[in-house]
């Protein structure tokens, strides 16, 4: 009986051990049911789309950059896992930390933050000069002032 517990003991042991090392993922979009962690607007499966995982493996999906960030700024006590964004080009997910980002007054986002993020730093700097953006680094958007661009969100609800 004694080694049946202690069997018992290993696995549990073992499952904790292989359960601590496994790596956050992205997730996909559902566009009919996915709505933002933040504005609760319904997210397409674009450029735009990232999300964030937390330590309890519960995945945040957000419409904008922007919303992320604010809805981050409001949940300090959160624990993060990863973050993962799309590159504007491919649509493809991407870890934060390894992507390069542009800002532009005159870049259309969903929420209006109008920040995009790339994989490549060269197709950020290129996306940047053809459109007059700025770029950023992923350590730039903890100070980068998340603000909506306002006469943007009048022209898209104008839209609607």
């Amino acid at each position: 009986m004694k080694k049946v517990w202690y069997a018992i003991a290993l696995l549990g042991l073992f499952l904790i051990i292989s359960g601590c090392g496994k790596k956050a993922e992205p997730v996909a979009i559902n566009e009919k049911t996915d709505t933002c962690a933040y504005c609760n607007m319904a997210i397409m499966d674009n450029q735009y789309a990232t999300e964030v995982v937390l330590a309890n493996n519960k995945t945040l999906k957000f419409d904008d950059l922007g919303c992320m960030y604010k809805w981050i700024s409001e949940n300090k006590d959160e624990k993060i896992q990863a973050k993962f964004v799309r590159d504007y080009n491919t649509k493809k997910w991407i870890e934060a930390e390894k992507a390069t980002y542009v800002y532009g007054k005159s870049l259309k986002s969903p929420m209006s933050y109008n920040v995009v993020s790339f994989k490549n730093k060269n197709d950020a700097q290129s996306f940047a000069k053809k459109h007059n953006g700025t770029v950023l680094s992923y350590n730039d958007l903890d100070s980068h002032k998340w603000e909506q661009n306002k006469d943007m969100m009048k022209k898209m609800k104008g839209n609607m």
